[in-house]
């Protein structure tokens, strides 16, 4: 392959089962692999780096170290917004690794690259979406080596999946980005981690244990909606309960406002905070989209918020790739085995 072009949808993070150090596996995420919004980049060989896009050009970077090529040519044609709960990190830092990789006829071996990349460090929900989409939920990390301190960058191995699911076709995902400061990352979100996990009483995860194994994990294999929507909601507060010190609420401002709000919505349920927001979520179905979307732009004005609102399918088959061959024919696309 001489040019590669890898699209791959955001991911929701709905929680995770396990802060407290008292508890044998920390962190272990839950989350959705989404259709839209999306990241597509295009790679072609180079023989260095070459992207107008600077973090991108980190990206690349790493990618031409782990996989030990030349260098690539690289354009971000369309990103999701940065730290704003949508996984943008993670979702370009793959696609530019998968992109690299396919324009110099290689395979990414994504999930053994991935902390090269500087990903999957706490969560495994975004690699594993950029595989396969889906509903995931991971395994965490042993606690006895994800302390307050985490391994050195790069020495971890991306946390495996326990359980995956396709959800059904028809449900759809109403995704509020509001104009509104982003949420944590790097140093800071270190930090806040930390001090999260210092302080995480250990009882809130063995009720997480039992919502998702009582219920969410049963209405996902059975498919229902309401069922699902309401487990994860139960997940998202009381994750927020951990993180209330750190983001001043069960939710963090202006997040709390727009899940208050759309909790009334009668055709939407499992309102909740996406990763640190201040995207906000909530799940419906297909007949009842254009009246989800509706209620979360009145959302927006009552609040006096500017923002963005996206309904979306469940993804159900990950990063997808075409390619041009050195004829100049066009490769099949569709999605790989990363």
């Amino acid at each position: 392959m001489v040019r590669a072009t890898v699209t791959t949808g955001a991911r929701l993070h709905v929680g995770f089962q396990n802060l407290s150090l008292a508890r044998r596996r920390l962190y272990g995420g839950i989350g959705v692999g989404l259709k839209q919004p999306s990241v597509t980049v295009t790679a072609e060989p180079a023989a260095t780096v070459e992207t107008a896009d600077s973090l991108a050009e980190e990206y690349a970077s790493r990618a031409v170290d782990a996989l030990d090529v030349s260098g690539v040519r690289l354009t971000v044609d369309q990103r999701l917004p940065r730290h704003v709960g949508l996984g943008s990190g993670t979702q370009l830092a793959l696609a530019v690794l998968a992109a690299t990789a396919r324009a110099h006829d290689l395979e990414p071996a994504v999930r053994a690259n991935a902390p090269a990349m500087g990903r999957g460090g706490r969560s495994g929900v975004g690699v594993a979406t950029f595989e396969a989409g889906g509903f995931v939920v991971d395994a965490g990390h042993p606690t006895n080596r994800f302390t307050t301190e985490p391994p050195a960058e790069g020495d971890w191995t991306v946390p495996p999946i326990v359980a995956r699911h396709d959800l059904p076709e028809t449900w759809r995902f109403l995704v509020v980005v509001p104009d509104a400061d982003p949420g944590r990352s790097g140093d800071d979100e270190d930090a806040s981690m930390r001090a999260v996990v210092e302080r995480a009483d250990p009882a809130v995860a063995d009720e997480l244990a039992g919502v998702l194994t009582r219920k969410l994990l049963p209405a996902v294999a059975a498919g229902r909606l309401e069922a699902f929507g309401e487990a994860i909601a139960e997940i998202g507060r009381k994750n927020g309960s951990w993180y209330a010190d750190a983001q001043g609420g069960v939710f963090r401002p202006p997040a709390g406002s727009l899940v208050e709000t759309l909790e009334d919505c009668p055709v939407l349920s499992g309102v909740g905070q996406s990763s640190w927001g201040p995207v906000v979520y909530g799940v419906t179905d297909r007949r009842h989209a254009t009246e989800a979307k509706r209620a979360a732009e009145q959302a927006l004005a009552t609040h006096g918020l500017e923002g963005r609102v996206v309904v979306s399918q469940p993804s159900t088959t990950g990063a997808t790739v075409d390619g041009i061959g050195e004829t100049g024919d066009r490769l099949d696309g569709g999605c790989h085995n990363w």
